[in-house]
């Protein structure tokens, strides 16, 4: 008997494998863009998914609804205490487990999270400037950081990527400087588009710097031969040519790729949101709190999937941005 899980679909044909889980929404750095100089309201302990409830949430993902990737995220997903326990956990369900992190903890984490069953990190750099990395994230722990990409390619978390946010006037003189950072050390340079997610509703689009003005400074620098997108992956990519050295570029403002998307967020309180942009959310944390089984959970999971919107819609008249900032929602 077939006992493979029926595909979770949208109404628009979409089928979602990728499911990411916030595991909380604390940070260590209080980036500019991200959050005000004082932090902001933690959610109380109570509220944030423990791991038991984590792992069954992420079982009837993969058992019942087809998901085949987790990514691991935060607010800081390294704060989470057990951190490996967990991955270890999840790893046994089957799914690929890969984690997003500023990389300050990840030095001295990297050995036992491979070990766990960890597949592979995305670590956030936006600078390699120890000042200017202090003056953005108002910490002073860009060591911590280069020390942590080198621990987690060591391990064999690979392939580990970079991940940098280009603002107008804060950081964009360094677009070539980080792609050769991470071509030397045999990282994977990827660039993001910043995007109306911060806490402080102050994101403006006239700093943010497009994919095209990118594609056109590293094109100053060299040839870039076109990889394409893997699946419905985020990143169109390129290679050097000459070179296996491959840059990504993820263009959710100028270039949106909604249309192919396969992702899903579980917020660390357990809220289900069916778009990093969604203006609301679906609280299994109640269902699975309130002697919910397991088919009730994966119902509302579906529910949620199915009124997912066609896109985004940032730029538009009708556009508005969550209530929640990214450090909330989970990458």
């Amino acid at each position: 008997m077939d006992t493979a899980p029926r595909p979770l679909a949208d109404r628009f044909g979409r089928v979602h494998t990728d499911l990411r889980v916030s595991l909380t929404d604390r940070c260590n750095l209080r980036c500019t863009y991200c959050m005000p100089a004082e932090g902001l309201n933690w959610l109380p302990k109570a509220e944030v998914l423990s791991d038991e409830e984590v792992v069954r949430l992420v079982r009837i993902a993969v058992d019942r609804l087809g998901i085949g990737t987790v990514r691991l995220t935060g607010g800081e997903p390294l704060l989470r205490r057990g951190l490996p326990g967990l991955v270890a956990r999840l790893t046994a369900l089957g799914p690929e487990i890969s984690l997003t992190t500023n990389g300050i903890g990840l030095a001295r984490t990297a050995d036992a999270l491979k070990a766990a069953g960890l597949h592979r990190v995305n670590v956030s750099l936006d600078t390699l400037r120890p000042e200017r990395y202090a003056e953005i994230t108002r910490r002073d722990r860009i060591a911590d950081v280069f020390a942590g990409l080198a621990a987690a390619h060591a391990a064999g978390l690979a392939p580990v990527k970079i991940n940098a946010v280009p603002v107008r006037g804060v950081n964009d003189d360094e677009i070539i400087d980080l792609a050769e950072f991470a071509a030397a050390h045999g990282y994977r340079m990827r660039f993001i588009e910043s995007m109306p997610l911060d806490a402080q509703g102050a994101w403006d689009r006239n700093k943010m710097i497009t994919a095209d003005e990118l594609l056109a400074i590293l094109g100053t620098r060299w040839e870039l031969l076109p990889v394409g997108r893997h699946g419905s992956a985020p990143a169109e990519e390129w290679r050097i040519a000459g070179t296996d050295t491959v840059i990504g570029v993820i263009a959710s403002v100028t270039r949106p790729f909604c249309g192919g998307c396969d992702r899903v967020r579980l917020t660390a309180d357990g809220q289900l949101r069916n778009c990093l942009f969604a203006t609301t959310e679906s609280d299994l944390r109640a269902l699975l709190r309130g002697g919910a089984d397991d088919a009730a959970i994966e119902a509302a999971w579906r529910r949620t999937v199915a009124r997912k919107g066609p896109g985004h819609d940032i730029g538009s008249a009708g556009f508005v941005q969550p209530d929640r900032p990214m450090s909330a929602i989970g990458g």
